[in-house]
Formats: structure tokens, sequence, C-alpha cells
């Protein structure tokens, strides 16, 4: 039927007078249907019976497939794409599909670089209205969404959601090019531009290209000098809001990652996926010069300095300079003489947690490194590797 109700403000037309009278109200500011619990107003009354649906409780409508059931009617057609496979909205740019013309709405701003939804109290920006909503939860401090499980408190449903699949085990979310599994279709996402090579999100400074948005904010602060997340036990600050919530596990002794082989705990999933590989063998990063592997990225990039020669490190007292922050540490104790890690048995004191862990060993008798050729057991790596000489036909 031919549009034949132009409204005399913006232009707009609608089939009938009545649709045309409701969104007059938009113009005129009459609000004239309130909430009677709430106090919210609508300028449709069909507006306020869904509305009234969230203090009743009330989702008449069910998915037949999975049970699910929704306040409104387009809610519940959005939702059956996820059992269709239908995603009929498609970007011109990158062609990446979506159920919902909102979501691909938000999603094209990633190249236009629109951020219009404003935070009233912090002016930062955001592509969408509901980063826009979570983001001011950060100022009211408000975790409206609580686990039943471990009574931990979420400022977002998505991400109580993907919490909760922490008990349950589940990461229904596979990689097609690497079987690798994931709490949360986001998390995908993201992990498929490894595959794919996209970085889509560029810094405005220095043109550097990140993967995810989350990574683009914490990079940002590198130019801004901003951290806005502060620890209200000593006060540091932080780039992001999941650097704060790793550190206050400093404080709590949280450490919620646990090995299923050995039942250590690990305060970050990363520190934990690393530690994995000690069971599994995995050394996945191989130095390009000499082929050395290794389990951990951030060991690799020190390794790698022993071929360019880089020292970054710098001794604030002597000036001398190390290829990692570990080694520049232990060296700082050695200018005032502290040796803060003192042998629970013996009282002996060491300037390193590594020193300490190492000279316990005398007195638990533990040999931790086999030699794989003859299988005797040493108490220092360093000895284990003189050991090997005699393998080799070297001699020390």
């Amino acid at each position: 039927m031919e549009h034949t109700y132009p409204c005399g403000v913006c232009n707009k037309t609608y089939r009938n007078a009545g649709s045309l009278k409701v969104h007059q109200r938009v113009h005129s500011g009459e609000p004239p249907y309130p909430c009677g619990v709430c106090n919210k107003t609508f300028c449709d009354k069909r507006y306020l019976n869904v509305h009234l649906r969230v203090h009743t409780g009330e989702r008449p409508y069910r998915c037949d497939v999975c049970n699910k059931t929704f306040r409104i009617k387009s809610f519940l057609n959005v939702h059956l794409r996820v059992h269709t496979g239908e995603r009929p909205y498609r970007c011109d740019v990158c062609n990446k599909t979506f159920r919902q013309l909102q979501h691909l709405q938000s999603h094209q701003r990633v190249h236009t670089g629109e951020h219009p939804y404003s935070c009233s109290v912090c002016n930062k920006a955001y592509n969408s209205s509901s980063n826009l909503k979570a983001h001011q939860l950060v100022h009211t401090e408000e975790r409206p969404y609580h686990c039943d499980v471990c009574n931990k408190t979420f400022k977002q449903l998505k991400v109580l959601k993907a919490h909760q699949l922490v008990h349950t085990g589940k990461c229904p979310y596979r990689c097609d090019l690497c079987n690798k599994t994931f709490r949360d279709r986001s998390y995908l996402n993201i992990h498929q531009r490894v595959h794919t090579g996209e970085h889509p999100y560029r810094c405005d400074v220095c043109n550097n290209m990140f993967r995810n948005s989350g990574s683009l904010k914490v990079h940002s602060c590198v130019h801004t000098g901003v951290r806005l997340y502060r620890c209200n036990l000593c006060n540091k600050t932080f780039s992001s809001s999941s650097n704060l919530k790793v550190h206050q596990r400093v404080h709590t002794g949280e450490r919620p990652y646990r090995c299923g082989v050995c039942n250590k705990t690990y305060r970050v999933a990363g520190s934990l996926k690393v530690h994995q590989r000690v069971h599994t063998g995995e050394r996945p990063y191989r130095c390009d010069v000499c082929n050395k592997t290794y389990r951990d990225r951030g060991i690799l990039r020190v390794h790698q300095r022993v071929h360019t020669g880089e020292c970054p490190y710098r001794c604030d007292v002597c000036n001398m300079t190390f290829n990692s922050k570990s080694n520049l540490n232990v060296h700082q104790l050695a200018h005032p003489g502290e040796r803060p890690y003192r042998c629970d048995v013996c009282n002996r004191t060491f300037n390193s947690k590594s020193n300490l862990n190492v000279h316990q060993l005398a007195h638990t008798g533990e040999r931790p490194h086999p030699c794989e050729v003859c299988y005797k057991t040493y108490q220092k790596l360093g000895s284990l590797k003189v050991h090997q000489l005699v393998h080799r036909g070297e001699h020390p």
C-alpha cells in the first residue's frame, strides 16, 4: 500500500493516520501513556503493554526448538535465526553477515570510525548505544547480574552468561579452521582474525592496527596517559578494567584457574594455558634464528634479544642494562644488600625467589630435573645441563 500520510515536521510518510499520529508525539513531546509501576512514559499504548511485561515477567512468545521465551515477537523472530543460521544483513565493506540490522549498523561504524553515543560523565564515545550503557555502569558501580553458583556479580548480562560457562565447562563456539573452542561468540569472532589476518581497528595517532576494540583502547592509553581504572586498596591505576580485575586478585588471593593435572592454581587464564604445556610438552613458539622452541611467547621474545643484543631494561643505580625485567629486578637487589626471601626451615635469606626455591630442594630432597638419557636426577637445571655434556662427548 502506498505511503500517503506525511509528517509535516520531518516529511516521514506512514501507511495510516494512526501511525502518523503516534509518530507526531516524537515532535510534540507528548507522552500520554505512563507505566503505573515505574512512571516511565510511552507515546504508544502498544509500547506500554510490551514494557509492562518487564514488571509482570510475562514472556508469551516461545521458541519451538529450544523453548526459550521472549517478551516481544520480533525478539523471537531474531532468535530463530540462531537455529536456521540465517544472517540476512551483510556489510558492503568486508562481507561480514549479521542476524540483526542494528548489529550490522554498529559494525559498519568500525569502518567509518563513527562514535555517535557519548557518555555524559566522561565524554567517552561509542559506536552503539548498548556499549555506552555498559560503560555507564563504570560510573555507577552497579553490578545487577548475579551468578547463582559463586555469587560473583557483573555489569552486563552477556558477561554473566559467558562466566557461567566456567562452572559448566562448556565452550560452545568452535573455530572451523583450528577447532579451538570458546565460551563466547565474540571471542571466537576475534580469534578468527588470527586466520584471516584482519586488523580492523586503527589507532588515529600512530596508525597501529588491532584485531579487537579492547586492544585498541588499551593501546590508546600509551598516547593519552589516561588510566581510568584505580585499585581501591593500593591506588594503582590501569588502562583497562580487565587488568584491574586481575590485579585485585593480588589482594584477595583469588586464583580461579586450576590445572586439571597437578591442581596448581593461577590468577590469569593465560598463565594456566602456558602451564598446561608443561604436561602436554607443547612448545609452539620457535626462534627464527636458532630454532629453539618455547612454551611462552614472552620467553621467546626475551630469548630473541640474545640474537639482537637488545637490553631494554636499565638499572637506575649503575646504568647496567638487561634483556629482561626479571633479570633487572634480581640485579637491583644487590645494591641495597636486600635479601627479602627467607627459608622457613633454616632461616637462610636470598635475594631472589628463584634462588630460594632452588635452596629449598636441599631440605625436601626433591630432584626435579631428570636426564632423558640415563635418568639421573638433579636439583638444579644448570647441573643437569653440565651432566648432559658427558653424553654428547663434550667436557665442561
